[in-house]
């Protein structure tokens, strides 16, 4: 059973990453049930949220000429450029009505800084800067992160390594993640997981 040092992490599970969204994710009203069951077991529980300006630069729509998935070179790097999703105080940025998280301890918002996109929970983009949750979990003496939520292959994937990087031990919800799958993402976030010794776990071990 989760113990007082850890913490479950819920991800991005956000109205415009799920059906009928602007970016939605494939099957991702499956997790919830999955999410929900897990957000009461846990002592601790965290969540995120995309919080992007109108005029971010992750949006095709601020790059002329550009079409969603095309990927252009900015001062961090590749950058994916997406269609426009969860900008600030729109039903799209808000959590999805299904998600059940009466205990949540922390909403962490991410991605407002509209020069840098943000997929991880611990730093934006540039892997430089940070967005204050490892502090926060280290001064509340949490060493564990259990993560879970969308997608898979992208904010998921970078908040367990971040995570992983900053000296937490780190476990990924298989069943309480799905992948949107670019360019095989999925893959490649599984080999990635993988080589950082980060293992994938079912949800109902976690409860064993």
């Amino acid at each position: 059973m989760p113990t007082e040092n850890e913490v479950l992490l819920i991800v991005d599970i956000q109205n415009d990453f799920l059906p009928g969204g602007s970016l939605a994710v494939p099957e991702g009203d499956r997790i919830v049930p999955v999410v929900n069951r897990l957000a009461r077991l846990f002592p601790h529980v965290i969540l995120t949220q995309d919080w992007h300006p109108k005029d971010h630069l992750s949006f095709a729509s601020n790059h002329p000429g550009k079409k969603p998935y095309d990927v252009v070179t900015i001062s961090y790097g590749p950058q994916t450029l997406w269609p426009d999703h969860c900008v600030q105080g729109s039903f799209g940025a808000a959590f999805g009505d299904a998600l059940d998280v009466p205990r949540a301890e922390l909403v962490l918002r991410k991605g407002y800084h509209r020069t840098i996109d943000s997929y991880s929970a611990f730093y934006e983009n540039d892997h430089r800067t940070p967005t204050g949750l490892t502090g926060y979990l280290r001064q509340r003496g949490f060493s564990r992160v259990c993560i879970a939520g969308l997608a898979f292959d992208f904010c998921v994937r970078w908040s367990a390594e971040d995570a992983k990087r900053d000296g937490f031990e780190v476990v990924v919800v298989s069943d309480a993640c799905r992948s949107i799958d670019i360019d095989n993402s999925h893959r490649a976030a599984l080999e990635a997981l993988a080589q950082l010794g980060i293992p994938l776990v079912n949800s109902h071990s976690l409860a064993a």
